[in-house]
């Protein structure tokens, strides 16, 4: 069964090397995207990009500094919410925020 709604879809872009609070930062947005009861997060990790610091980052040097994407998608309400509690975390980075349309399959 196939289910459509209007969304809300939040992309955070990262170095993979940032912490907060002792752990990796796209992993403590994760984390914390659960506690807070959004639909669902994914990391996407780089292998080549650039960001504030105009530094060419890849996977083709022994440098671990990579750049990650957290995707978020759920009901505006949800993201509205979550929006604050990114805009601490996120010290230096990216993130933008789209409409989008959710469509969720469901068996039965």
């Amino acid at each position: 069964m196939k289910q459509e709604v209007d969304g809300k879809r939040i992309r955070v872009y990262v170095d993979s090397t940032t912490r907060w609070n002792g752990n990796a930062l796209y992993n403590a947005i994760v984390h914390r995207a659960l506690q807070e009861g959004l639909a669902g997060a994914t990391v996407l990790q780089g292998i080549e990009g650039f960001g504030t610091h105009q530094r060419i980052h890849h996977a083709r040097v022994t440098s671990l500094s990579l750049p990650a994407v957290i995707d978020i998608v759920d009901l505006e309400e949800k993201v509205e919410h979550f929006l604050p509690i990114l805009e601490e975390m996120v010290q230096e980075g990216l993130i933008t925020v789209e409409d989008c349309k959710i469509w969720k399959y469901t068996k039965g």
